[in-house]
């Protein structure tokens, strides 16, 4: 009898277990990356205006070929408001008698800072450096494009790096093996001055010692364009600090 109602007990148990509702599963979570919409919004950013980027050469790039080495690079787009057209990786400027200044390394610039570039380095920079008694070989720069804000401090405004509007120069290295660096206090300060004058004309931007604790190693340069035509030159041609000399000896007593 009692094993009777046990196989009952089991047999209403499991009748039970069979007529429970199942327990839904947990719903699948969203994939992490989340496709972008459009081109703009996966590279460029939705602040970027590409309508007038072109892999056309333009009258800059025909100018620009035929007095330096370079290498186009037409669609250079984003993050952000970054990038912008008609960019050209430069690498080498000519002179007129053919002679050769490499730059190294090769900044990435819009084609008009390129160009302005390169006439700086041809008319000013080449002949100045024959005071010294060697001629140019090569420029040294630190800094070309790069998407970041100004000076890198954040939320600053976006650096005229961001466009390719600017580069940043830090030495010349001649053919007889000396690097002479710009912001160097005791190379010859009329070659310094002379150097800064000229670019400050060329420059609509020209900073250097003297500008900020970010530009006492080089020259930044660009060509950005502001109301009314107005320029910065902060470059100060800096001496070495004079050492003061002894204050001359009392002279002696006369002993007698």
């Amino acid at each position: 009898m009692r094993g009777l109602i046990a196989i009952m007990l089991l047999a209403g148990l499991g009748c039970g277990i069979a007529a429970a509702e199942p327990i839904p599963l947990p719903r699948p979570r969203p994939p992490i990356w989340v496709e972008p919409r459009s081109f703009a919004e996966a590279v460029a950013g939705l602040e970027f205006d590409a309508t007038d980027v072109s892999s056309a050469p333009t009258p800059c790039d025909g100018r620009l070929a035929a007095m330096a080495e370079i290498e186009p690079v037409p669609r250079l787009i984003g993050p952000g408001a970054c990038g912008g057209r008609d960019m050209v990786r430069l690498d080498a400027v000519w002179l007129a008698d053919k002679t050769r200044i490499e730059l190294k390394p090769q900044p990435v610039l819009r084609c008009a800072m390129a160009e302005s570039l390169t006439a700086w380095v041809r008319d000013e920079a080449a002949p100045r450096t024959a005071v010294l008694g060697a001629n140019l070989r090569s420029v040294d720069t630190y800094d070309d494009y790069e998407c970041r804000p100004r000076n890198r401090v954040p939320d600053a405004k976006l650096s005229e790096h961001g466009h390719g509007n600017a580069v940043d120069v830090r030495a010349f290295t001649l053919d007889d093996g000396r690097v002479i660096r710009l912001t160097d206090m005791t190379v010859a300060k009329d070659f310094r001055e002379a150097l800064r004058d000229s670019a400050c004309r060329r420059f609509t931007t020209v900073l250097g010692p003297g500008a900020d604790a970010h530009h006492n190693g080089h020259i930044h340069l660009d060509i950005l364009e502001r109301s009314r035509g107005y320029r910065i030159c902060e470059w100060e041609v800096q001496e070495p600090p004079k050492v003061p000399l002894p204050r001359p000896r009392p002279a002696l007593a006369d002993a007698r």
